[in-house]
C-alpha cells in the first residue's frame, strides 16, 4: 500500500536532508578509510532505511516499488557505496524472503531485518559461476532434518557483516535451473566462514567477499520454497533488484550533471564560462536527454510492477538503459571538468570508477540485452 502524498513528500525531504548535510560532506573520507561510519549506519537504521521494502506489518515501511525508485534516485545523489551499506536489506537480501517465505520464516527474520539489527546478503555467484547463475555447484544434500551445504560463494555484497544469507545450492540431480533451491543460511552456522573482502576498483566502503560453506548444517525449516524453486526465486529478486538499481542510476547521473554545471558556470576559459561554449552545451544536453530518458523508463516500469504486470523485460531494459546512460554521463563529466576531473579533490573521479560496476551486478549489460531479446521475442514484438 502506497503512502499517502504528505507522509511521502515528507520522506523524501528528510532523505534529501540526510544525503546533503550528513553523507555528502563524509564522501572523501568514506573513500579515504573504505568504511561507513558507525553513526551513519545507526542513522540509516534510525530513519527506515534498512526496511524500505518491507511491509509495515514487519516494521518496514512497506514502500511501492515505485516510491522506493523515488527514494533510491535521491540516495543516488551521493557516494554509492552508502546505499549499499543498507541495499541488500531493500533489495536482494530480503526480498526472497518476502516473496516465498512462511508466515513463520517472515515472523522470525523480517522485523529483525527492517530495524537493521539483521543485515542480509544474497549468495549466488561462485568462482566459476556468474551470468548463468542455473549452474550453481555448491550443493545441499539433505540428511533428515537438515541440508548439509558445501561450495563457495563469489564476489557476495555485505558478506563481511552480514548475519543472514539467503543461498543458492543444487539440491537434485536435474541439471541447470530445476535442481537449484534456496536457502536462509545465518552467519553463525558451524562450518560458515567468510573470506577476506576485496580491493575493488570503486564503491569503496562497501564490501565484497567470499562466502564458504563446509558441510554446513541448515534446518530444512530454513529453504525458501520448494525444492527446485531456487532459481525461479532468484530470478525474481534480481528482477525487482534492477530497477532499484535502476534508480539509483539516475540519481547518480542527475548528482553529475549538477555538479557539471555548478563547475562550467564558473569556469572561465576564452573569456567566458565554459558553458557558453557550444560542445560543453552539447555534452550537457546529451547527460540530460540521457538522465530524463532512464528516469521516465524506471519509473513508469515500477508503476507498471506495482499495477501487477509481467515487467521482465522493462526491468531489464530499465538496468540496461540507466546503467550505460549513467557511465556516459561520468565519462562526460570528467571531459567537462578537463584535468580537474581526473584530481581526487572534486569527486568526478570516484564517481566515474563507482558507476563501473552498475554494469555489472545484479545482471551484466549483456544478460539484460539477452533477456530483452528473449521477452520481446515472446510478446511478439
Amino acid at each position: 500500500m502506497a503512502l499517502d502524498a504528505e507522509t511521502f513528500d515528507a520522506l523524501i525531504d528528510t532523505v534529501q536532508r540526510f544525503v546533503a548535510q550528513r553523507l555528502r560532506p563524509l564522501e572523501s573520507a568514506v573513500e579515504a578509510a573504505d568504511a561507513i561510519p558507525a553513526d551513519i549506519v545507526a542513522e540509516m537504521r534510525g530513519l527506515g532505511l534498512y526496511g524500505l521494502s518491507i511491509a509495515e506489518e514487519y516494521g518496514g515501511l512497506g514502500l511501492t516499488m515505485a516510491e522506493e525508485c523515488r527514494v533510491a534516485i535521491e540516495l543516488g545523489r551521493t557516494t554509492p557505496a552508502f546505499r549499499s551499506t543498507f541495499g541488500t536489506n531493500v533489495g536482494i537480501g530480503s526480498q526472497g524472503l518476502v516473496m516465498a517465505g512462511t508466515p513463520e520464516q517472515k515472523a522470525k527474520w523480517l522485523p529483525r531485518i527492517a530495524s537493521g539489527e539483521i543485515v542480509t546478503s544474497f549468495a549466488l555467484t561462485e568462482p566459476d559461476v556468474g551470468s548463468d547463475s542455473g549452474a550453481v555447484k555448491t550443493r545441499a544434500v539433505r540428511d533428515g532434518a537438515v541440508y548439509k551445504l558445501t561450495g563457495t560463494k563469489r564476489y557476495i555484497t555485505n558478506a563481511d557483516k552480514a548475519d543472514l544469507f539467503t543461498v543458492m545450492a543444487r539440491t537434485g540431480d536435474d541439471a541447470g535451473a530445476r535442481g537449484v533451491s534456496a536457502f536462509l543460511v545465518p552467519r553463525d552456522s558451524a562450518g560458515l566462514s567468510v573470506g577476506e573482502p576485496e580491493k575493488k576498483m570503486g564503491q569503496k566502503g562497501a564490501k565484497v567477499a567470499d562466502v564458504n560453506f563446509d558441510d554446513v548444517a541448515v534446518p530444512v525449516e530454513n529453504r525458501l520454497g520448494d525444492e527446485g524453486e531456487g532459481f525461479k526465486i532468484a530470478m525474481r529478486v534480481l528482477d525487482r533488484g534492477r530497477l532499484h538499481i535502476s534508480a539509483v542510476c539516475v540519481g547518480v547521473a542527475e548528482r553529475l550533471i549538477a555538479d557539471c554545471v555548478a563547475y562550467a558556470t564558473t569556469r572561465m576559459q576564452f573569456g567566458k564560462p565554459i558553458a557558453e561554449h557550444q560542445l560543453i552545451q552539447a555534452m550537457i544536453a546529451d547527460s540530460k536527454t540521457e538522465a530524463l530518458a532512464a528516469r521516465a523508463l524506471t519509473l513508469e516500469t515500477a508503476a507498471a510492477k506495482d499495477a501487477g504486470r509481467d515487467v521482465v523485460m522493462e526491468s531489464a531494459a530499465s538496468k540496461y538503459f540507466a546503467s550505460e546512460m549513467v557511465g556516459r554521463v561520468a565519462d562526460r563529466a570528467v571531459q567537462i571538468f578537463g584535468g580537474a576531473g581526473y584530481i581526487e579533490d572534486y569527486g568526478i573521479e570516484r564517481l566515474y570508477r563507482d558507476v563501473r560496476l552498475f554494469r555489472i551486478y545484479e545482471g551484466t549489460s549483456q544478460i539484460q540485452q539477452l533477456i530483452i531479446a528473449r521477452e520481446t521475442v515472446k510478446r511478439g514484438g
